[in-house]
């Protein structure tokens, strides 16, 4: 069975110019992303990873090439349908959590529909949903002072899922964790891409966490060092690197 393709980069770059000369964040990547997959961009500090999931999920403009979210060309968009893109297709997970102090676990989760002007009842639904599959239910009247870096992150998943995505695109999510809380989060993300269908790329420096990937590429210097090791159903579609 052909497995669609939810996310795809072509010939990727992005150039930022300084005092010193260009510096190429990112060139010529080409990647795949499938829907139920879990990809994971590996690299050192400094080696692209951030500038590389900016560009994938339309945060920033690259200097050449194109992202492709399903049949949809994302970078020849205009501005207000690459945010409408944004709400409705792909959710962030930060390494910084990004949730707001004041609000409670439930209020964070609800914040993109109340962005889109969901109805208030059907976001009573999605958010209780989401932090029902991300194992905080309990938690939900909690303000972020009040839960742990693991539980601030599940919130911070939650509200990433609650406008029910295609893809989920997540930059170095464990960073601020213990190694332990760092699993379970993975573990997490595993479970939400393999049992929700969602299509899901990672980055990450740690090498504990690769281990639950479906797909690692490696990133260094912005160039893609290796097209990538992949398991399962999606062996046979390694685009060149």
């Amino acid at each position: 069975m052909t497995v669609q393709i939810a996310l795809r980069a072509e010939r990727l770059t992005r150039t930022f110019s300084t005092e010193a000369g260009d510096v190429h964040a990112c060139a010529d990547i080409d990647l795949r992303l499938h829907g139920g997959e879990l990809l994971v961009v590996r690299g050192p500090s400094g080696a692209g990873k951030t500038t590389l999931l900016n560009l994938l999920g339309g945060l920033d403009a690259p200097t050449a090439g194109s992202v492709w979210v399903g049949d949809d060309e994302l970078t020849a968009m205009p501005e207000d349908a690459r945010i409408a893109v944004r709400r409705e297709k792909l959710g962030y997970v930060f390494q910084s959590f990004g949730l707001i102090p004041v609000l409670s676990a439930a209020e964070n989760v609800e914040v993109p529909l109340r962005i889109a002007r969901v109805d208030a009842s059907e976001r009573d639904e999605r958010v209780a949903e989401a932090l029902e599959l991300v194992g905080l239910s309990g938690q939900a009247a909690q303000r972020p002072y009040e839960l742990s870096g693991g539980q601030q992150q599940r919130v911070g998943i939650a509200r990433a899922i609650v406008s029910r995505p295609r893809i989920l695109l997540a930059d170095e999510p464990t960073g601020q964790l213990d190694s332990r809380t760092a699993a379970t989060i993975m573990d997490l993300i595993s479970e939400l891409v393999h049992k929700q269908g969602l299509a899901a790329i990672v980055s990450t420096h740690d090498p504990l966490l690769v281990q639950r990937a479906d797909t690692v590429v490696e990133l260094h210097d912005g160039r893609l060092t290796d097209a990538g090791r992949r398991r399962g159903r999606h062996a046979a579609e390694v685009p060149a690197g």
